[in-house]
């Protein structure tokens, strides 16, 4: 229990900053959503995220204003002030230090580049051989839904959805034998979110995989990660990553009612259950799993845990 409310201080800490990261933070405000004393607020957040508050909080700052530079329709000096720096010169001297170039050269050549992103987004992962993807209707408009249902259970309601995927490719970095999320990152390393996340031509967000067998290499592991991109995708692959090609599918998506994140494995553990049960045939489908991979994202407690997998027309 204690670890939980250590958990859940560290969380609403990192909420705010998220809310009010183009805003001066003090170290009080942070304590203050904590419910700590500041001196117990900093000393928390760094041993449960690895990072002191300021440091998250600036490297943070850079990453989130190298995603706004990387659209190039802001001046740099515009994009400097709205991240809370005093100046164009104190930006490109920690911009160059995160990222080894300057702002302008980012921004004209757009490499991928490694982004500092949340240890909560690790942290919250499954520890089960499965997978799962958020692609809900309201967080992917671009594409079309097909059919759609909803499977009741007694802590809440489960919406059920066919997407398309169109042709298109991913940027993936393969493991040796993992099959899920906690064994690819002993394989691996936890820290191939950034670098997928810096990829600006994405179509998603970043994933975990499951590939199919025809999908894998001789001596890869079944569970990756990457990022989907356009099928005329013809910008950098970053050092031992691979590209491949995806073909068109159909996925069929399920989404957990929202859950409080102290309680992402009991809302995780549930949806499995019904996934379990589920039969696609009296929507006119059938599971299609050698025709794409599985994959997940972030489970994250306001959009409810979702995980998708393929499926074709019976």
């Amino acid at each position: 229990m204690i670890e939980v409310q250590r958990q859940v201080a560290v969380r609403s800490m990192q909420d705010y900053i998220d809310r009010h990261l183009t805003e001066p933070i003090s170290l009080v405000q942070l304590a203050r959503e904590a419910g700590y004393s500041p001196y117990h607020a900093a000393r928390l957040f760094k041993e449960v995220t690895g990072t002191a508050p300021f440091d998250y909080i600036r490297r943070m700052r850079l990453s989130k204003s190298a995603m706004v530079l990387s659209r190039g329709d802001k001046h740099i000096l515009d994009v400097a002030l709205e991240f809370v720096f005093d100046s164009h010169e104190g930006f490109t001297r920690a911009f160059s230090r995160q990222f080894g170039m300057t702002p302008r050269q980012y921004r004209q050549t757009r490499p991928p580049i490694r982004l500092f992103m949340a240890e909560r987004v690790r942290n919250l992962y499954l520890n089960r051989v499965k997978g799962a993807n958020d692609m809900n209707e309201e967080n992917d408009t671009r594409l079309p839904i097909h059919e759609k249902a909803a499977a009741s259970d007694n802590t809440g309601t489960v919406f059920v959805q066919v997407i398309e995927r169109p042709a298109r490719k991913l940027v993936l970095k393969r493991g040796v034998a993992a099959e899920d999320y906690f064994a690819y990152c002993e394989e691996v390393g936890c820290d191939i979110w950034e670098i997928l996340t810096g990829i600006q031509e994405a179509l998603y967000e970043p994933a975990g995989f499951w590939l199919p067998e025809s999908m894998r290499l001789p001596g890869t592991s079944e569970y990756v990660q990457g990022v989907e991109v356009a099928d005329d995708y013809s910008g950098p692959v970053p050092e031992g990553f691979d590209l491949i090609d995806l073909p068109p599918c159909q996925v069929m998506v399920f989404q957990g009612p929202p859950f409080k994140d102290e309680d992402f494995e009991e809302a995780i553990g549930t949806l499995w259950e019904i996934m379990d049960r589920y039969d696609p045939k009296p929507y006119g489908f059938v599971w299609a799993d050698e025709e794409g991979p599985r994959f997940q994202l972030e489970p994250q407690g306001y959009r409810g845990y979702v995980e998708g997998r393929p499926v074709r027309r019976a």
